[in-house]
């Protein structure tokens, strides 16, 4: 920032003194910052550390050696959905059991009998569609990282206990104990919403599975990225054209610039193999075209933007999606 553009970060003018900084009376209290401490003393309880790598180590080789089995893709959702389809899924078994306690807390008046009742059918959905969801979010977990992946695995471990005692409610309402079979169930309901704010940390707080390049935009006009003598040719090359990461590639004359960070995790495509003018994320091995980044392998679902490029005065220059807007000679903005 320069000194004195009136923006945040900007130094004080020469001769005045920085003004005390002014704390929010609720800045240090905890129940601000919670969260952020909750998920960092989950990141280092060592028993789920060792259970994420023992898991990650038996998964890992079983989804590399399939990854290209279209019913794996299709766990994802991917291309074809546009989204993960865990998240939709989730909230099938959380409205079901929700109705279930819903009926219950109005049927109290009903004598205690064996068989299922209206609750039960919606508690036994529930059960089934929890079996759709768990199938989904393993898919999505062997393609996470880090953190990520450790408090994604206690999310899931968290709905596989409100998925057991989702079934002894079932079991007891069957038999005819409709009082337990409700305090199950409720019981289920609570540890499901405690998954479900760490599925809710994962997404709106780690960014886990969200488009990484939903906002790559620039740069808006012709910006000079590259010698044309320094990209040798069938070798993606990493560059920055104003401060956007794009990766070129040059076959047979033809020259291509994709965005650089991929859309699902934010691997680095410059470091993966590139066959067919197709090139392989190297972190989890999502597939996207150089010509249109176009998805043809999974587990991305939304594709890889596509830069313009140009060769001017022996430099290869790229733009954005959206140049910047042309002054005419009036002085006037167009488009």
């Amino acid at each position: 920032m320069r000194t004195g553009s009136g923006q945040a970060g900007d130094p004080p003018a020469a001769g005045q003194q920085a003004e005390p900084a002014i704390s929010s009376p609720s800045a240090s209290t905890p129940w601000v910052a919670w969260h952020g401490d909750l998920a960092a003393w989950l990141d280092r309880l060592g028993w789920l550390r060792t259970l994420s790598d023992w898991l990650t180590g038996v998964l890992g080789p079983v989804r590399e050696r399939h990854q290209d089995n279209l019913v794996l893709e299709l766990l994802h959702g991917g291309r074809w959905v546009g989204h993960p389809l865990h998240p939709a899924l989730s909230d099938l078994p959380i409205g079901l059991w929700t109705g279930a306690m819903v009926l219950d807390a109005t049927d109290r008046g009903q004598p205690p009998r064996r068989g299922l009742d209206a609750a039960g059918v919606l508690s036994a959905a529930g059960i089934l569609a929890a079996g759709a969801t768990a199938l989904t979010g393993l898919s999505d977990w062997t393609v996470s990282d880090d953190q990520d992946r450790r408090v994604g695995l206690l999310h899931g471990l968290l709905n596989t206990v409100a998925l057991g005692l989702q079934g002894a409610s079932l079991g007891t309402r069957m038999a005819g104990r409709r009082s337990t079979a409700r305090a199950l169930g409720a019981a289920s309901l609570t540890v499901t919403a405690a998954a479900g704010y760490l599925g809710g940390h994962l997404v709106f707080t780690r960014g886990v599975m969200v488009n990484r390049v939903a906002w790559g935009t620039g740069p808006r006009r012709w910006t000079r990225a590259l010698q044309e003598a320094d990209l040798p040719d069938d070798s993606p090359t990493a560059v920055e054209a104003e401060g956007r990461q794009v990766m070129l590639y040059r076959h047979r004359g033809s020259l291509y610039a994709i965005d650089n960070i991929c859309s699902h995790a934010g691997g680095l495509l410059s470091r993966g193999p590139v066959a067919d003018l197709t090139v392989t994320c190297p972190l989890h091995g999502s597939r996207f075209a150089l010509a249109d980044g176009c998805v043809s392998r999974g587990p991305a679902s939304q594709p890889q933007p596509v830069l313009p490029t140009r060769i001017r005065n022996g430099w290869i220059e790229v733009r954005g999606s959206q140049p910047a807007p042309r002054r005419s000679a009036n002085g006037r903005t167009q488009p």
